[in-house]
């Protein structure tokens, strides 16, 4: 979700690369909450943090504790963010409330990614 927003609010003044410590796919249900809010991210893809070594990178954001704590060392002098979103996919309830928890999740996320183009790309350009 953050990939989709970051392209969303970032257009054509930012590279956008999203990677993780693990690769599970895109989450079905992410796909649909973003899908509601009119950003379609069906076609990215679940990719490894060792794809992008030797990228200078100018941000790197971590959207987790448990990535922030496992990411492995990537030498860079990327300016570094990180904010802890809770993860829908990890609820246990009715669908409802999944969905629910991943239209908040999504919705943070947005604010935060508009806000971060807005404070941190913009003005380093």
């Amino acid at each position: 979700m953050a990939e989709g927003w970051l392209r969303e609010f970032g257009g054509t003044i930012a590279n956008i690369y999203s990677a993780g410590i693990e690769t599970h796919g895109v989450n079905p249900r992410a796909i649909a909450i973003m899908k509601e809010a009119g950003i379609d991210i069906s076609h990215h893809t679940s990719n490894h943090i060792d794809e992008y070594k030797g990228i200078n990178f100018d941000f790197m954001i971590t959207v987790c504790d448990h990535a922030k704590e496992n990411c492995p060392y990537i030498p860079s002098n990327a300016k570094r963010f990180h904010h802890n979103f809770s993860d829908p996919s990890k609820l246990k309830g009715t669908d409802e409330e999944v969905k629910e928890a991943f239209a908040k999740t999504r919705d943070e996320i947005r604010d935060y990614a508009k806000n971060f183009i807005e404070k941190e790309v913009r003005q380093s350009l």
